[in-house]
This record gives structure tokens, sequence and C-alpha cells, in this order.
């Protein structure tokens, strides 16, 4: 299974988020906000990257602009899990190159079918 970094500044989300990337059999890493975030990835490499937006600090759509400018987190795929709902906010994140886009409250089949295509790309 795969290494998930969840990065949400929410603690019950990052909860959420992790006992359900845990109970699909991934092991999860979590991070507060941005800035934390580009620092675990660059030194666990995970295989992939769930990223909210809404963050103080450093949103999520800067931490992933940070990691593409990065050579050694610039293909770590961002799934991005936002309360950002309207079309115009996935577009802007599919533009930044994320790999996917999952509104909250997250559909855990949804989760799970975005990260399974990712990891098993």
């Amino acid at each position: 299974m795969a290494k998930v970094l969840i990065v949400d500044d929410s603690q019950l989300y990052r909860f959420k988020l992790r006992n359900l990337v845990e109970a699909r059999g991934h092991e999860a890493l979590t991070a507060h906000d941005g800035e934390e975030a580009l620092a675990l990835a660059r030194t666990e490499l995970p295989e992939v990257i769930l990223m909210d937006i809404v963050m103080p600090g450093m949103s999520g759509y800067e931490a992933k602009r940070m990691l593409a400018r990065d050579p050694a987190t610039c293909d770590i795929p961002v799934i991005f899990v936002s309360s950002k709902s309207a079309e115009s906010d996935k577009v802007w994140g599919m533009r930044l190159g994320a790999a996917g886009y999952v509104t909250k409250p997250v559909d855990p089949a949804k989760l799970d079918s975005t990260i399974d295509g990712i990891v098993a790309a």
C-alpha cells in the first residue's frame, strides 16, 4: 500500500482522513499546515498527498506550487480535499497540476478510488 501525507489545519479532519486512509491499509502521515507539509514531503517522500486548500499561512494552492518547484517533490501527486466545491475551484486546482479533487464532506468511496487510481498508475 501507499504512504499518504494528509495536510489539513483541522485536527478533526486530519483524524477522519487518517482513519479512512489507514482503514484501506495505507500508511498515514499528517501535517497541520502547508509549511509542515513541505518539510514532511521532502523527508518522507509520500506516494500521494491529500491537501486542504484553505489553511492559515500558506494555502494548499501555494503549497502545491512549492512542491512542484522542488525537484525532490515535484512528482508527488496531490489530491485537493476541500470544502471549496465550486466548479471554478476544481478547475483551478486541476490547472495547478492536482491529480484529483475531492470535496468535503468526503465520500470514502470517492477518496478510495481517487487514491487507488494514482497508486495503481
